[in-house]
């Protein structure tokens, strides 16, 4: 079973799945994937987007892919918040450790509530946003 960690009733995050996950993602009730990370990023450690859309697909999954490196910047944090907004609920974002997924999600929240609201629920999901405090 992947490593899914809740954020909120519409989103949670994960590090890298696999194709043989995806069965268990789907079971646990999930609507739709969104992959934060970029092909080869790790070689062949992992799976390529193209392999990961065509096991999605085949098990009813919508899948999205908004891969990106380092810190997300405003125009993919927004992205971001589009995609989860806009997709089938409940959504799993993914990327190597699940940083890259949350802090965009954390990012497009900015100006929509209280920072220390947004890093209490990445907490809880076991990510320390508290070094992006003065963007939320």
């Amino acid at each position: 079973m992947p490593d899914i960690r809740r954020v909120t009733d519409t989103l949670s995050v994960a590090p890298q799945l696999h194709p043989d996950d995806l069965q268990a993602v789907r079971d646990a009730g999930f609507k739709t994937v969104i992959c934060n990370r970029p092909d080869n990023e790790s070689g062949d450690a992992q799976p390529r987007i193209d392999e990961m859309k065509r096991a999605a697909k085949a098990l009813g999954l919508n899948f999205l892919a908004l891969p990106f490196s380092g810190m997300p910047s405003p125009q993919i944090a927004g992205q971001q918040g589009k995609l989860i907004e806009e997709s089938a609920h409940p959504v799993l974002a993914y990327c190597r450790s699940g940083t890259r997924s949350i802090t965009a999600w954390a990012l497009s929240q900015a100006g929509q509530g209280d920072a220390d609201s947004i890093i209490k629920v990445a907490s809880e999901a076991g990510y320390d946003l508290s070094g992006l405090r003065t963007h939320l």
